[in-house]
């Protein structure tokens, strides 16, 4: 960047082939002008009285903002790819709760790209500068939990400006947050390359009547993560003897404007926190990096939505039986405010002490102000005043709203069943005698240096698991091999030198003629396709396996029990829309060539379909290799008669699964896993 106004590419000898003003690119387009008039907001202060606070707590937990995300996160693909490292849910009951998402770069290293979002419309009402800081402060307070190359200045953002502009005061209102953001973003650091402006958020209809929404501006951040394996959750580790710290980013006081709190009461507020000191911020954002870098922290939650005490709830709700004892008096003197002001900050969970002294060299506001403890409650104390919340009826309270919004998109039955299930199917694992989650440490084969067994991915257009597939069979010693249906269709491709097949998941045409029935048709109705899926089937020495969108089109082709009547089939799930979920798999006893030695384990495997039950006419018919853990949804997330998740042919040779297997193979991948 040179200054010179001159857009120059430097050629060889002088000879630049691009060298020309930016006036010739710049120069003619005209230049807006926009005036306006400031027009501060005047909001009353907000009203509250200590006694309520349960009632205020049952309020805020129900709010959108606050309340359980279930319903949304359990209808899309969390897991797709097999690089997710970090997605929404976390802890043995899988609740929606993580700080930040994270996705591996590939199969074999531990780096990855973190991204996290923050916005603060209500707080930008009252005040739409700080609104704008706390928009970013919530950003990287969520990022802050993932380890990033370089801490800050390795993070970039981006902002989506929402604001009702051409409305009086309010384009000096986006005046006043766009410098706000660019001056707190230049004392951080940190860089906003690109961003949105959608400006024109007004809607006028007949007799007059106007809504504007609240200007606000949507930030989100991204940074390379370093090790993709130490990515901080929320929800609390049983460790004895831990300890909770909670860690001031602003050394503001607790403001409720533009909180969750104040909303719930049908109110705005008058003062909103703020952060005074950005290089504080940053100080305290670099110190908890390194924290992480060093793993000091076994859990970690950021202050926003809801305030403290829902930071607090959210640490116990992923887990049965997991609580806190608490002492806040330290921190304040107005219990409402500090329990419910989304003032920016952090708690997190540590079993020494080498955070605290990070944090006291750099000055850094932190008290220590609890214990985990092993019964479900959370207690405060507070002066002379005790508080007490039950942590399983608080997480009802929390899911209310969620189960409101999964009744619109759910056959109530199962949408109540979900309810009802709630914190009643724990993720627990049987491991094989010996295992230690490291492939290193498996007693595996002695495997020769040239692969000689080929294994064919098998793939139509629209597939999505056929990258994960081919990673994890290279991994178990097979030459892999990509093979379209566009090279058995034409001949290229005969499968006669192919020991496996993998028919992999996705949606294969998108799944307009229904899922893998368009797929089974370029079989049925090609003559060279299905001739080469003949002979390979007919050979005594293939294995063969599908999953999910492969499995459906093996029920569709009936290649586990050809010529026999009643051949399984697969059916919408009983929910009646898309299931993703970490659920527990067992492995029964079986003759399946790949899933024998795993017999009498109980693993954990993700789910990603929408047509995944297993219909079975008769069960000593077929051969169950692997069955859903509980039998109740969303344990069974489909209603899979006798809570079939695999089948196998009767000489154990060719596997048919809904799970997704390829994408439940590396540590990172599963969600929840403790090996002891």
């Amino acid at each position: 960047t040179t200054g010179d106004h001159q857009f120059t590419f430097v050629g060889k000898a002088g000879k630049n082939p691009i060298d020309w003003s930016l006036f010739d690119m710049f120069g003619s387009s005209p230049k807006t002008v926009i005036e306006d008039q400031s027009r501060p907001a005047q909001f009353t202060p907000v009203t509250y009285d200590k006694a309520n606070i349960d009632t205020y707590l049952n309020h805020v937990l129900q709010l959108e903002a606050v309340a359980s995300k279930d319903w949304l996160t359990n209808k899309v693909d969390r897991s797709v790819t097999g690089k997710v490292a970090k997605q929404q849910t976390c802890g043995e009951l899988q609740i929606p709760l993580n700080n930040v998402g994270v996705m591996a770069l590939d199969y074999h290293s531990t780096k990855g790209v973190a991204t996290s979002i923050g916005h603060a419309p209500i707080a930008a009402l009252i005040d739409p500068a700080a609104g704008s800081v706390l928009a970013i402060a919530e950003a990287l307070t969520n990022l802050v939990w993932a380890p990033v190359a370089d801490s800050l200045a390795g993070v970039s953002l981006s902002a989506n400006w929402m604001w009702p502009c051409k409305n009086p005061g309010e384009d000096a209102r986006l005046y006043a947050a766009v410098q706000a953001v660019s001056d707190f973003a230049c004392a951080l650091g940190i860089n906003i390359p690109t961003g949105k402006d959608s400006l024109s958020m007004t809607q006028k209809y007949a007799g007059g009547q106007q809504v504007k929404s609240p200007g606000t501006v949507i930030i989100s951040g991204v940074g390379e993560v370093t090790d993709i394996t130490k990515v901080i959750e929320p929800a609390l580790v049983n460790e004895p003897g831990s300890k909770l710290l909670y860690i001031d980013l602003s050394k503001d006081n607790y403001k409720l404007g533009g909180s969750s709190f104040a909303q719930t009461n049908s109110e705005i507020g008058d003062r909103v926190p703020a952060i005074d000191d950005p290089h504080y911020f940053k100080d305290a954002f670099k110190a908890i990096q390194q924290a992480i870098a060093e793993q000091e922290i076994l859990a970690g939650h950021d202050v926003a939505a809801g305030g403290l005490i829902v930071t607090l709830l959210e640490m116990c709700f992923p887990n049965n039986n997991l609580g806190l004892q608490l002492d806040l008096s330290a921190l304040g003197e107005d219990l409402v405010a500090m329990l419910f002001s989304e003032q920016p900050g952090l708690v997190v969970q540590v079993n020494d002490s080498r955070l605290q002294k990070r944090l006291a060299l750099l000055d850094i506001l932190h008290y220590e102000i609890g214990v985990m403890q092993n019964k479900p409650l959370v207690e405060i104390n507070f002066n002379n005043e005790h508080w007490q919340f039950d942590v399983d009826e608080k997480r009802a309270v929390w899911y209310a709203s969620a189960h409101l919004l999964e009744l619109q998109q759910s056959n109530r039955e199962q949408a109540v069943a979900r309810k009802e299930n709630l914190g009643q199917q724990p993720l627990t694992y049987s491991f094989p005698a010996g295992f230690t989650g490291k492939l290193t440490d498996m007693a595996l084969p002695v495997r020769p240096e040239k692969k000689v067994a080929t294994a064919a991915i098998i793939r139509e257009k629209g597939v999505n698991g056929d990258r994960e597939m081919a990673f994890s069979l290279d991994l178990a010693g097979f030459r892999v091999k990509d093979v379209h249906m566009t090279d058995l269709i034409s001949g290229r491709e005969n499968l006669e030198e192919t020991d496996m097949i993998v028919f992999v998941g996705g949606f294969s045409n998108s799944d307009v003629l229904g899922s893998a029935k368009g797929w089974a048709g370029a079989f049925k109705y090609n003559d060279k396709a299905r001739t080469a899926l003949e002979k390979f089937y007919a050979r005594e020495n293939t294995l063969s396996l599908g999953v999910c969108n492969g499995c459906q089109l093996m029920m569709e082709l009936e290649l586990l029990y050809p010529g026999q009547g009643n051949h399984p089939k697969m059916l919408h799930n009983d929910s009646g829309k898309f299931e993703s979920g970490f659920v527990n798999m067992t492995i029964p006893e079986n003759n399946s060539v790949m899933l024998k030695e795993l017999a009498g384990t109980r693993l954990g495997v993700w789910v990603a379909h929408g047509e995944g039950k297993f219909t079975i006419a008769n069960e000593n018919t077929v051969n169950i290799a692997g069955t859903y853990s509980y039998p109740s949804y969303p344990g069974n997330p489909n209603g899979s008669d006798f809570n079939a998740a695999a089948l196998c042919s009767a000489d154990g040779r060719h596997l048919a699964m809904m799970p997704h297997l390829e994408r439940s193979i590396r540590p990172w991948q599963w969600p929840y896993l403790h090996l002891s």
